[in-house]
Parts: structure tokens; C-alpha cells; sequence
């Protein structure tokens, strides 16, 4: 199975990820790149980003990238640092990038940037493989 069927699969039935306006740019074995609009029910108390936005943005992006192989992958361990804020009309762009893949499990660097190319937030991801195909 291709990297674009899995998307497909996963993207139907990711009721989230499609509330969030997550738009694909780019899918092979182990990345993706995708982009998304912030949105005024976006925001927090002090009209930036919420944290959880770019947290649930990110962690879709790290999904699309794990399962990109055609297995079952699951989140073991995340972590996310908040470098910039974003407000309500920036594009922010995605790109999940796998650093390490292995039998069991892999690790990924989730990136989120501005349109200027500022780093808003940096995400690290290690996934389980569950070793089932996605179906």
C-alpha cells in the first residue's frame, strides 16, 4: 500500500484532523507536509494560538508520517516545545520527518513553521509498530 492510499484511509475516518483544516501537501514512507489556516475559535485568552491546537495539528502530522509504511503505528511518548505564537489568519505549515525507524518503533521530528519560516513549535515523537497492516 502506498503512502497516499494509507493517508486516504486514515484521512476518511479522522473526523479531527478535517475539523482542524489540515490540508495535505506531501506524503512518502516516513514524512509529510501538510499546512493550515488559524482560525478565530482557534485562539486562547490572549488571541495567539491555543497550545492544543498546535499540539493536535502536530500530532496528525506525526500519524500520517508513522503510518505512511502501511502498519499500524501508535504514539509511545511526545513532547512538544512552544517557540513563537501564531494568530488568527497565519498559514502554518507541518512537516513531520522520521529520524529513526525501526522493528518495533520509530522516532519523529514534528516541525511547525510560519510563513515566514519561524519556528512556531518543535514536536518529538516515538511510535509504536504494531505490526497489523492498515486496512
Amino acid at each position: 500500500m502506498t503512502p497516499q492510499e494509507v493517508y486516504n484511509i486514515m484521512i476518511e475516518r479522522d473526523r479531527f484532523s478535517k475539523w482542524l483544516g489540515l490540508e495535505m501537501d506531501e506524503i512518502r514512507e516516513g514524512y509529510c507536509k501538510l499546512h493550515y489556516t488559524v482560525k478565530e475559535d482557534m485562539l486562547n485568552g490572549f488571541e495567539r494560538i491555543h497550545g492544543g491546537v498546535l499540539f493536535s495539528a502536530s500530532d496528525s502530522a506525526f500519524a500520517f508520517a508513522c503510518n505512511s509504511h502501511g502498519i499500524i503505528t501508535v504514539a509511545l511518548d511526545v513532547s512538544i516545545t512552544f517557540t513563537n505564537p501564531a494568530k488568527a489568519g497565519d498559514v502554518l505549515y507541518v512537516e513531520a520527518e522520521e529520524l529513526h525507524l525501526g522493528n518495533k518503533t520509530g522516532l519523529y521530528d514534528i516541525r511547525t513553521t510560519n510563513e515566514e519560516g519561524k519556528l512556531v513549535c518543535l514536536f518529538k515523537g516515538t511510535a509504536y509498530r504494531t505490526g497489523r497492516e492498515v486496512q
